[in-house]
């Protein structure tokens, strides 16, 4: 049986809500890692056989299958076709997980998969335009709640008990960990900067990095942030993770195709898993989720070498670590999604793109990444460093 190797593996930096990357279009934005992925690799683009791209708010600027539309905007063959499709905050991991599973399957020899988010360009919520989306046996075999998940993660802070200050410190420490890495250069290899088109401002500006980490913070600015769901919450715009702009996307193929092609494998997909929990409390599906990434490969805790667990709120990693048990210096080594920014559609192939750098950089057999999903979901992968 064939298995899965990545290949190549391209993100953008991460732009702040109405920063830099603001004044790019989405399709652009995709259509920017999906060259720099083909140049990087330099696989003949035309032996790409699909190109799965995950994206959350499929309206506006972002509708009309923004993956088919972003390989033609990067001027790449048109006989290649492109799907995209929604797991909530999962969605670009499901990608590598689908273009995994099809070239293990035998249906692809060579898949892009991805994943592209402009919040500032099309806000969380507006793909549902003020209807509802949810029907009413949902809202009657869940007692009318409507899922929310900055109330979700207020319910985390209340099953384990965790303080205001333990998030905020965690929150800080994404911040300290991930200016840690710009400034060791960490971060480099995987980034392709982004040169603002002609036209728009800041015309002709190279956006080169992570624009939401933030340095010089304090537990006590924190502290005087405000509740953002409840009120006296725990939940703040600081320790909750940014809205943001970026795009992300990964080559993947077999061993075989890799050495016909004359590509070096970085990884291989070792495990893929995805799983359902409360819808209602939401953020909680990342700890099933590992246990099942867990059994299924086999390997313990301990084996794993690196942790990127998705810091969609503080809370979130903070039950994980609590519940696995997980050496807490391998998290998120570089920071999250709290420092780094969270673009939605675009974060699972960030995240998978920064734990594939970071485990060659570091020589890490294996590494594990998982987040929680809108609807109570959380994917989970486990990758092996070749």
């Amino acid at each position: 049986m064939s298995e899965a190797y990545i290949v190549g593996a391209v993100r953008s930096p991460i732009g702040k809500r109405n920063g830099g990357l603001s004044a790019v279009h989405p399709v652009d934005l995709a259509a920017h890692v999906l060259r720099e992925l083909i140049a990087r690799t330099a696989v003949d683009p035309g032996a790409v056989e699909d190109v799965i791209m995950g994206c959350v708010s499929q309206v506006g600027p972002q509708a009309i299958d923004i993956a088919r539309n972003a390989w033609l905007s990067a001027g790449l063959p048109e006989n290649v076709p492109g799907v995209t499709i929604d797991r909530q905050c999962g969605s670009s991991q499901q990608a590598v997980s689908f273009a995994a599973a099809s070239v293990v399957a035998g249906h692809y020899d060579v898949v892009v998969a991805g994943g592209v988010e402009s919040m500032s360009r099309v806000s969380m919520g507006m793909s549902a335009a003020g209807k509802m989306p949810f029907g009413t046996g949902f809202l009657e075999r869940y007692a009318g709640t409507m899922p929310n998940q900055g109330i979700g993660a207020e319910m985390i802070v209340d099953r384990w008990g965790f303080s205001r200050s333990q998030l905020d410190e965690f929150s800080l420490a994404s911040h300290e960990k991930a200016a840690a890495a710009q400034d060791e250069g960490r971060f480099a290899a995987e980034i392709a900067p982004v040169t603002i088109p002609t036209g728009t401002a800041p015309d002709g500006t190279s956006v080169e990095a992570d624009e939401g980490v933030r340095r010089g913070g304090t537990l006590d600015k924190l502290a005087q942030l405000k509740p953002a769901f409840r009120e006296n919450g725990t939940i703040t715009a600081g320790n909750s993770s940014q809205i943001s702009d970026g795009a992300a996307a990964l080559l993947i193929t077999t061993s075989e195709k890799a050495a016909e092609l004359g590509l070096t494998p970085i990884a291989r997909v070792h495990t893929a898993v995805v799983v359902g929990d409360d819808p209602v409390i939401m953020l909680t599906g990342p700890i099933p989720a590992t246990a099942l990434a867990l059994k299924r490969s086999g390997l313990s805790v301990s084996d794993i070498g690196v942790f990127e667990v998705n810091e969609a709120f503080a809370p979130v990693p903070l039950a994980w670590l609590a519940e696995t048990g997980a050496d807490p210096a391998r998290l998120n080594p570089g920071g999250g999604a709290i420092a780094i920014g969270h673009p939605l559609g675009g974060s699972g192939a960030r995240i998978m793109t920064t734990l594939v750098h970071r485990m060659r950089a570091t020589g890490a057999r294996y590494g594990l990444q998982t987040m929680c999903e809108g609807g109570g979901q959380a994917n989970a992968t486990i990758l092996e460093l070749l």
